[in-house]
């Protein structure tokens, strides 16, 4: 565990020189909350680092291409100088090749829509392969991205260092945000936001197998958000997970910190259903729906299958089980909400769904309330390669950095690992969040300070991590060590 002793104590050494000899003797004492700039970690280790040109950061994607290791990652709205093409250009879409993790290239930047946090840039990126798609070009990748809340396009990304656009699949919109893609089948799960809908945000199903030549499924979502409906409006979409043909789920996570709902559906019967949105027709793929407490909500909700219980080992029934692992989002600072945390879901029995377990960080182990910045989980990771699926997840945490749980037995998860990389030059301070306006929140000097504010993470098949962060600190590439990397199949990594 590395901590800021050490270094507040060489600064003020440093300036004792300067004549500040009794300020320096009295700081080099203070605990590490004081010290900005200090990364803390346990059981992690920085790999590798780039700046991403200091722009805010959503979701990370990491592609295997022939020989390299290529990392999009999707930025919030914003403006920023490219340094490749000299020009200053609206957050968008970074291309970075993470071969050699140390070093990691900055190959390109695809511009997104004008506009400030998410109301611009192009936060959500996925990538399939033409070899994987029933109807791509075998030689080519494809990248699915939202431009800004406007439009959901496809990309040639073949040659990362030169993407072209292919296609736009639907523009006009009112929001978009994050999507799923099925490599094996083509089937993408599009969070829009159709005029039509009473909604900012539900799901519009493509088969884009041919990502030349998209085609439109449905428009999906709760009753009550389809066009003509009467009464109040349930919350708004956040996510999607599918298991494809094999599985034959879908996973729907809505709200993000309050009024949270998770939604199983029968995959079949929404491609294949009646695709009229009436009442009827939205409920027939539904296998179960499970509100949330009104403060929670589920920003990405990720299925865990047939985990061996070994408690259970005795028991008749019940040693292999099913999950939900659910992720709330964090919207305020200075803990001016519910905590939002991750919830374990047992799905075993699917029409009846029940939550089993929680796991957040503890405040008091970092004074997180007013450390600056967020505090509270964003979202986990969603590759499900063998090398930790069903072992060890790993849970963006905002400004208590990343955090990595043992979840071999989901009635128990346990902290195993984490890491907080340090504030630096690019760290901005993110805009508060309006409260009501009958009933403004309390916010203090706290809500000024510069914080790590970890946003998203995903891991690759080699076992690698990589977080992005809110406040344009850059994208951090880290490896596990000590107890936490034994628990991780390393037989099951991709060199």
């Amino acid at each position: 565990m590395n901590h800021a002793y050490g270094l507040t104590f060489n600064y003020f050494k440093y300036k004792t020189k300067l004549g500040f000899y009794l300020l320096g003797l009295l700081v080099s004492f203070s605990p590490p909350i004081f010290a900005q700039g200090i990364e803390d970690s346990k059981n992690m280790k920085l790999e590798g680092y780039s700046d991403l040109q200091g722009r805010t950061a959503y979701q990370p994607t990491i592609e295997k291409q022939g020989d390299r290791w290529i990392a999009y990652i999707g930025h919030h709205g914003d403006k920023k100088l490219n340094h490749l093409s000299g020009k200053v250009e609206d957050n968008g879409t970074s291309i970075i090749d993470v071969t050699n993790p140390k070093k990691p290239v900055y190959l390109h930047h695809i511009p997104g829509q004008e506009g400030k946090a998410e109301r611009g840039g192009s936060q959500m990126v996925r990538i399939c392969s033409g070899a994987s798609l029933p109807k791509g070009d075998k030689s080519k990748f494809y990248m699915l991205r939202v431009f800004g809340n406007q439009a959901h396009e496809i990309w040639d990304v073949t040659k990362p260092e030169a993407p072209t656009l292919l296609t736009t699949i639907i523009k006009g919109l009112k929001d978009t945000h994050k999507n799923f893609w099925e490599c094996d089948t083509g089937i993408a799960y599009l969070v829009s936001g159709n005029p039509q809908w009473r909604t900012t945000r539900m799901t519009q199903v493509y088969d884009l197998s041919d990502p030349t030549n998209p085609v439109f499924i449905r428009d999906f979502g709760l009753v009550g958000q389809q066009p003509g409906a009467g009464g109040s409006v349930p919350t708004q979409l956040h996510g999607v997970i599918s298991t494809g043909p094999k599985g034959n789920r879908v996973y729907f996570g809505y709200g993000t910190n309050n009024e949270g709902i998770i939604q199983i559906i029968d995959r079949d019967k929404l491609l294949n259903g009646p695709k009229d949105p009436t009442p009827e027709n939205l409920l027939l793929p539904q296998i179960a729906r499970l509100d949330l407490p009104a403060m929670h909500g589920a920003h990405t909700t990720f299925p865990m299958f047939d985990v061996d219980i070994p408690e259970f080992a005795k028991n008749h029934l019940g040693r292999k089980r099913d999950f939900i692992v659910v992720t709330d989002e964090a919207i305020q600072k200075e803990c001016l909400e519910g905590r939002q945390m991750v919830w374990f879901v047992d799905s075993t029995n699917e029409k009846k769904p029940f939550g089993v377990s929680s796991w957040t960080v503890p405040e008091k182990s970092g004074n997180f309330c007013s450390k600056g910045g967020r505090f509270g989980t964003h979202s986990s990771n969603e590759n499900m390669t063998d090398v930790f699926y069903k072992k060890l997840m790993f849970f963006a945490h905002f400004n208590a950095g990343v955090r990595v749980l043992d979840v071999r037995n989901p009635f128990s998860p346990v902290e195993v690992a984490y890491f907080v990389p340090a504030i630096n030059k690019n760290t901005v301070v993110l805009e508060s969040p309006p409260g009501s306006k009958t009933d403004p929140l309390p916010y203090t000097e706290a809500s000024n300070k510069k914080a790590i504010q970890t946003n998203n993470v995903e891991v690759d098949d080699r076992g690698l991590i990589y977080i992005v962060d809110r406040a344009n600190t850059g994208m951090h590439i880290l490896s596990l060590t000590g107890k936490a990397r034994e628990i991780a199949d390393w037989k099951a990594a991709i060199k």
